[in-house]
């Protein structure tokens, strides 16, 4: 397995002119998984997504959905007891706004199971996760992930992890920052947006933001700031990456996913840090061309 990504797929209702909606699945850890499949060749292994599902119709359709773009399911955990979460996506005041219902959703489940979870990272050369994943888990839940997490890394595993600030998800904001900073620490990359981490952590520039990651114990941190320039700090060394200006910009959803799976997919290919960070800038000026977080996988390619 070349790369697992950790995390959860919600059904996204989008449109709602006229009260029709258009049904897709999303998720910021699959959005990601979905273009470091784009960059990676399958004869070099597969990509796979551990989550968990139900047993009902729409997760079926997940799992077909996750099948058709190549993407291993063997791992998905199906509860009959649970159901996908799902999220809305309108237009309110010429923004996009999400109304979400996921208290509930099978995701929330995945890594209860020890043995489960831990045969579903068993292998893989790299594990990806982000900090919806843990504040989706209950605490003791989110403690395994963790403990599993490092002990894999131990064992050679890279694992890579987006800090994805959300804290309408967490109980309170010291949770929330304790719970990113102990993924930071057992993780080798860390890919933060400077924006939601200065606002919650402080930290006065991008540059502050990668130091604090790298003291955390990650060996590689690359920080996204919007249209500004990506701060690298690769094994101590400081180095930013230029965003050129968009041609055009129909929807920044997905922008950061689709830039953290290229740049993975990149490593992965064993190139270096800054050239992953370009490949990564490429993707994400193609996918905010585009409408929805998921663009056409073929289009995809063609950016990685």
């Amino acid at each position: 397995m070349q790369l697992m990504a950790i995390g959860e797929c919600m059904i996204e209702m989008s449109g709602g002119q006229e009260d029709c909606w258009r049904m897709g699945f999303a998720g910021d850890t699959l959005n990601t998984l979905w273009y470091a499949r784009a960059g990676l060749d399958p004869a070099q292994g597969p990509v796979g997504y551990f989550t968990a599902l139900g047993r009902d119709g729409f997760s079926d359709r997940i799992v077909a959905f996750l099948k058709e773009a190549g993407i291993a399911t063997g791992a998905i955990r199906r509860l009959p007891d649970r159901r996908p979460g799902l999220y809305m996506i309108e237009q309110r005041d010429g923004d996009r706004a999400f109304t979400y219902w996921r208290e509930t959703s099978a995701a929330r489940a995945l890594a209860e199971d020890d043995a489960a979870l831990r045969a579903a990272i068993a292998g893989a050369r790299m594990l990806y996760l982000s900090g919806i994943t843990l504040a989706i888990l209950p605490s003791g839940d989110r403690a395994r992930l963790l403990d599993a997490l490092r002990e894999a890394r131990q064992r050679g595993a890279r694992v890579a992890f987006d800090p994805n600030i959300r804290p309408a998800l967490w109980p309170d904001a010291k949770e929330m920052r304790a719970a990113i900073m102990a993924a930071a620490a057992i993780s080798d990359i860390v890919l933060p947006s400077f924006e939601d981490e200065a606002r919650w952590f402080g930290d006065a520039d991008p540059a502050a933001c990668a130091a604090r990651y790298a003291d955390a114990g990650a060996d590689e941190v690359a920080v996204k700031d919007g249209a500004g320039p990506v701060t690298l700090l690769d094994a101590g060394v400081l180095s930013q990456i230029p965003v050129p200006e968009a041609a055009e910009v129909v929807d920044a959803t997905g922008a950061g996913d689709s830039f953290n799976g290229a740049y993975l997919a990149a490593r992965l290919r064993g190139a270096p840090s800054a050239a992953a960070a370009e490949a990564g800038i490429a993707m994400a000026a193609r996918v905010i061309a585009r409408h929805g977080a998921i663009i056409d996988l073929a289009e995809a390619r063609g950016a990685a």
